[in-house]
C-alpha cells in the first residue's frame, strides 16, 4: 500500500514515520503541507513535531494547511488516517477526532518508554494487536494531556472508541488515562505516544509499535 507521510514546517518525526511505514511493508509517499494533493495514497500519517512552532495552539494552524483539506475530505470517505503526537493534536483541531490536547499537568516535557494497553483492536491501525494487549513505545510531549467534557468521554467509553490507555503511570494528566482515540468509523486514529520509534529491535524499546503500520495489511487480508 502507498502511505502518505505529511511534512509540516516544524515536523520532526516525518522521516521516522516514513521509515516505520517501509518497515511495515508499505511504500512511503512524502506529502507536503502546502500541496492540496494526496498523490493517490491509500492512507495518511500525520507525524509528530511542532508544526508551525505550535503557535496559537498545537495543531491550530496546521488544520488550515491545504493538504489538510484533502485529508479531511478523504477521511470522510473512509481513508485511514493516523495522527501521532502533534498529528493527534492536528486531528482534534480539524474536528476529525473529539477532544483536545493541553499542557501536561506537571507543566514539564516528558520523554519516556511508556506502557500502553490496546483497548480497541478494530480500527484500521490496530488490527494487528489483540484486544487488551500491552505494549511499550516511546512517549515525548509537553502538551499531551487529553481532555474532553464528561459526555464526550462517556460516549467514547461506551462506543469503545478509546484505542489505547496509559498503564503504570499517567505521564501527562490525560483524563481517564486515554492515550489514543478513534472516530466512529474506525479509520481515523490519534495517538499521543510514538509507535514509529518502536519498529526495529536495534533501536528504541523494541518492536511493539510495528503493529500500527502492519495493521492495514492485516485488515486488508483478514
Amino acid at each position: 500500500m502507498k502511505i502518505g507521510v505529511v511534512t509540516f514546517p516544524g515536523s520532526l518525526d516525518d522521516v521516522d514515520a516514513a521509515r516505520a511505514v517501509t518497515v511495515g511493508g508499505h511504500e512511503a509517499v512524502a506529502l507536503w503541507h502546502a500541496d492540496a494533493d494526496l498523490r493517490g495514497v491509500d492512507a495518511v500519517v500525520l507525524p509528530g513535531g511542532f508544526s508551525y512552532g505550535d503557535y496559537l495552539r498545537c495543531g491550530a494552524i496546521s488544520r488550515f494547511a491545504p493538504v489538510m483539506g484533502e485529508v479531511v475530505e478523504a477521511a470522510g470517505r473512509g481513508l485511514p488516517v493516523l495522527g501521532i503526537c502533534n498529528g493527534f493534536q492536528i486531528l482534534c483541531e480539524s474536528h476529525l477526532l473529539p477532544g483536545a490536547l493541553i499542557r501536561n499537568d506537571h507543566r514539564k516535557f516528558v520523554c519516556r518508554d511508556q506502557r500502553l494497553r490496546i483497548d480497541n483492536n478494530r480500527t484500521a491501525w490496530t488490527w494487528a494487536y489483540a484486544e487488551g494487549q500491552e505494549i511499550v513505545v516511546p512517549l515525548k510531549n509537553g502538551e499531551g494531556g487529553y481532555v474532553a467534557d464528561e459526555a464526550t468521554l462517556d460516549r467514547l467509553e461506551g462506543e469503545g472508541r478509546v484505542v489505547a490507555r496509559y498503564l503504570e503511570v499517567n505521564p501527562n494528566g490525560s483524563l481517564r488515562d486515554i492515550a489514543g482515540v478513534t472516530n466512529e468509523r474506525g479509520n481515523v486514529v490519534g495517538l499521543m505516544p510514538h509507535p514509529e520509534h518502536a519498529v526495529e529491535a536495534f533501536c528504541g524499546p523494541g518492536t511493539d509499535g510495528l503493529g500500527f503500520f502492519t495493521s492495514l495489511v492485516e485488515r486488508a487480508f483478514a
